[in-house]
């Protein structure tokens, strides 16, 4: 609040004022009263309307400064009716009403959304589940008909239950905190799960897998890692090359322990890396038409591991292949956003 715009505000005031006593003058010329009076009134007059007018300046420059500065000091800029003090005067009233009022009116129709959001979460999550029971009895019947056919149809089915679980992780991932469990993993564990269950096709394309150094501990949830490191097996596989290679092992450092997934595939450009991670970007691999890609799976493991407080890094070259690294920090306490 400046001075120019609050005294601009108070010009029609001001000119009353002075037309008033210029009245007042006009008036007292036609009695013959003393000059004392004649300036004293006035003077008395534009002296206290002048002390008023600066004390209401004051007033509303401490009270619109201080809640401007508890403005730019919240993050959750909503909550400035919560926090401002009171004022002493009509329009600081008025306008902490206002904005109580319209917090109020917000939060409404922020937890109205937030319900209609969880209701359609929570039916997504039952269709998931209830889709997954005609899969399981689909890869039966396969295992008891094996034939060329059966085999080309499980491993879409494959493919299939990839997405499936792509969207079940897309529904929870704004609620990790309320679905998580940090505990000590073992490495060599969370590796050899993920590989048995990518293992029909990654015997049918071929592909050897080299595990070593894996002896480590970290402090992580299995459940969203093992779907981490799922996504990352399962993007090199899709963008394999012949002889093949996937290579995982991790290094321990001071501060945190790093697991290494690298590939010899057909890598990323160098225009591409730094977008891998962005949601929905497909990159031109994603785009030919043998390797169809949703562009959510990298999205989901970079935004599942920051809610796990750990990172995820990738670097590639084109034609020669991609490495990923995940970092997990050696401290146990993990603060949940």
């Amino acid at each position: 609040m400046t001075k120019i715009s609050f005294f601009k505000d108070k010009l029609i005031q001001i000119i009353l004022i002075l037309f008033s006593i210029v009245t007042i003058e006009i008036f007292l010329l036609a009695y013959h009263v003393d000059m004392f009076i004649k300036i004293y009134i006035p003077v008395s007059i534009l002296g206290l309307y002048t002390i008023s007018i600066l004390i209401e300046y004051l007033n509303k420059k401490r009270f619109y400064n201080q809640t401007l500065n508890i403005l730019n000091g919240i993050d959750e800029k909503y909550l400035i009716a919560e926090v401002i003090k009171n004022a002493n005067f009509t329009e600081g009233k008025i306008l902490k009403e206002i904005l109580e009022q319209a917090n109020k009116s917000m939060l409404e129709n922020v937890n109205k959304y937030k319900h209609l959001q969880e209701d359609y979460k929570e039916y997504i999550e039952m269709w998931i589940h209830e889709i997954k029971i005609p899969i399981a009895t689909s890869k039966v019947i396969i295992e008891n008909n094996k034939s060329e056919a059966t085999k080309s149809i499980d491993e879409e089915l494959e493919k299939i239950e990839n997405y499936i679980e792509q969207a079940l992780y897309y529904a929870r991932s704004n609620t990790v905190d309320k679905d998580y469990y940090i505990k000590k993993c073992n490495l060599q564990k969370l590796v050899n799960e993920c590989i048995k269950k990518n293992k029909t096709v990654l015997i049918s394309k071929k592909i050897l897998v080299d595990t070593h150094n894996l002896d480590s501990m970290v402090n992580t949830d299995s459940k969203w890692i093992a779907f981490i490191l799922n996504q990352i097996i399962q993007n090199s596989i899709k963008y394999s090359k012949e002889q093949a290679k996937i290579e995982i092992f991790s290094k321990l450092g001071k501060e945190n322990t790093v697991l290494y997934i690298k590939d010899n595939g057909i890598g990323i450009s160098k225009a591409e890396v730094t977008r891998v991670f962005d949601k929905g970007f497909t990159g031109t691999n994603g785009r030919l038409s043998s390797k169809k890609s949703t562009g959510i799976g990298l999205y989901l493991c970079k935004k599942l591991c920051d809610k796990l407080g750990m990172a995820i890094e990738l670097d590639s070259v084109q034609n020669e292949g991609t490495e990923v690294r995940l970092i997990f920090p050696n401290s146990s306490y993990i603060d949940m956003k």
